[in-house]
């Protein structure tokens, strides 16, 4: 596919890697919550899980931004601190076992506190967007006990998506999206997983980053699933019109059959979730895809967060 200015790559490309190559407190609304919502919020405190892993045809999708780790520039007893940040990073994965999960912003030095709490059953796909290990990752994690990686690649949200490092759209900051093409062996069916973080400052960066997913789900031809920060608000910006609005994708926290949490902003900054928050983390699936259940998870453990961002779950059917 061209890659020509004003063109966007597509999923179909696979020049790249294959499988073979992959590495190995709630907040202030939960009295408005529904009982189901409560239920989870008292579970979260107690600490159960609020989906855990999941059961039969079921599949556990999560979105995490982690939040990089800020070397020399933080201290202990910071909350953004993450020598202090690892240990709940992975006592709350370990407790939550998502099926799958797109993290953003992580380094490849945090990688293993995201490991530790999945488990040795767990793999990854994707690598720093500097190249190698560089840089922050986008990575997909799966669990190797149910599904295997039939196809992964890895793109620079730019003009020249195969070039490493490229940003052409007005963004400063280095973007890529990650995809996985799985086959889950429970249930004999294939899907994708598209894993990005837009950017932060570039509208046009983000709203050319919403035509490159459209794109990518159009040309899979399967099941999709996308999990990102995408740093635009859910039901009101440019990239949910793109994908949601106009693109036909599913926002799931809407979709869902329950709500298993009070709803909250998903970028609390370390601070109380916001009950008239913005939605920046999203879970999006193509038409078809069953949801059962959504959550927008503010666990913590002593007052403590393990990021800045709240988790975002989904409990689906492929």
């Amino acid at each position: 596919m061209s890659t020509t200015p004003g063109s966007t790559p597509g999923i179909s490309r696979r020049t790249m890697l294959a499988a073979a190559g992959a590495m190995g407190a709630l907040g202030a609304s939960a009295a408005l919550a529904s009982p189901a919502a409560a239920q989870s919020a008292q579970s979260a405190r107690a600490g159960k899980p609020v989906i855990g892993r999941a059961r039969g045809e079921l599949l556990h999708a999560m979105s995490f931004n982690i939040r990089y780790d800020r070397v020399g520039q933080t201290h202990p007893g910071e909350p953004d601190y993450w020598p202090e940040r690892a240990p709940l990073t992975t006592e709350f994965l370990r407790l939550e076992q998502p099926t799958v999960l797109g993290v953003q912003e992580v380094l490849f030095h945090q990688l293993s506190a995201v490991e530790e709490g999945l488990g040795r059953h767990y793999k990854m796909v994707g690598f720093g967007r500097d190249g190698g290990a560089g840089g922050e990752y986008s990575g997909i994690f799966y669990d190797a006990r149910r599904l295997t990686v039939k196809w992964w690649d890895q793109l620079w949200l730019s003009d020249t998506p195969k070039v490493m490092g490229s940003a052409t759209w007005g963004n400063t900051v280095t973007r890529i999206v990650t995809w996985a093409e799985l086959h889950d062996t429970v249930t004999g069916r294939d899907f994708v997983h598209i894993n990005s973080h837009f950017d932060h400052q570039s509208e046009n960066a983000r709203r050319r980053s919403a035509q490159v997913v459209r794109d990518q789900v159009a040309e899979a031809g399967l099941p999709v699933v996308f999990t990102a920060d995408v740093n635009a608000a859910a039901e009101s910006s440019a990239p949910y019109d793109t994908l949601v609005t106009d693109g036909g994708l599913q926002d799931t926290w809407l979709a869902a059959d329950k709500q298993l949490t009070p709803y909250a902003g998903t970028f609390p900054g370390y601070e109380t979730p916001d009950p008239n928050g913005t939605r920046i983390d999203w879970i999006l699936a193509t038409p078809g895809v069953e949801v059962r259940s959504a959550a927008i998870n503010t666990w913590t453990k002593d007052g403590r967060f393990p990021s800045d961002h709240a988790p975002v779950q989904a409990l689906l059917k492929i």
